[in-house]
């Protein structure tokens, strides 16, 4: 029989993207096997997570200040805007070190199924932020699904009067893939190739 805690830490776990009931056993008693090394320290940095990170109010990433680290940036090309859906692809194509301009975070993609139309996404900051005499290209670095694929068009029917230049990654990327399961080679290829629309 397991005690109350340890089941609640189970039962957590394996809410976990990826770890099932199973694989958050093995999780909960590697954790307490390891309490003072690896549990109490990643207790603290979750405890310290959860009060300090906030979402930027320019771009959508997460980090603990306001704005990010990356729109605070004043290296980073602020004539190049580049659009993903959540703040995974925009880590994954920050992994690559090969995109120095800012980002915006859609927080999702249209789906008419799910209920989740153009005023649930960060769309209306985007073309406010796209409008600015500063930015010359747009690049739409959606996944490949039906819905990154359907957040594309729309957004490209609303970014052409912004008289701005439109762009798509290459099909370096896998149709159904997502960009936060690819390799970094393969990002790159597909930053480097993208295309005008």
């Amino acid at each position: 029989m397991i005690g109350p805690d340890i089941d609640r830490l189970i039962q957590l776990l394996a809410k976990l993207p990826g770890l099932g009931p199973r694989s958050a056993r093995r999780v909960a008693l590697h954790l307490i096997k390891r309490r003072d090394s690896l549990m109490a320290p990643l207790g603290e940095a979750l405890a310290a997570a959860a009060s300090s990170i906030r979402t930027c109010s320019i771009c959508g990433n997460l980090d603990s200040n306001d704005p990010c680290t990356i729109c605070a940036d004043h290296h980073r090309d602020s004539g190049l805007l580049c659009v993903v859906e959540d703040v995974g692809d925009l880590w994954a194509l920050e992994r690559t070190g090969a995109f120095r301009g800012r980002y915006h975070v859609l927080g999702g993609t249209l789906s008419a199924l799910d209920g989740i139309g153009p005023d649930d996404l960060s769309i209306p900051s985007l073309l406010e932020r796209a409008s600015r005499p500063e930015v010359q290209e747009v690049i739409l670095a959606l996944n490949a699904t039906v819905g990154g694929q359907t957040t594309a068009h729309y957004l490209s029917d609303r970014l052409t009067p912004c008289g701005v230049r439109l762009s798509r990654l290459a099909h370096g990327v896998p149709v159904g893939g997502e960009l936060d399961y690819l390799d970094d080679g393969t990002l790159t290829a597909a930053l480097r190739s993208r295309r005008s629309l």
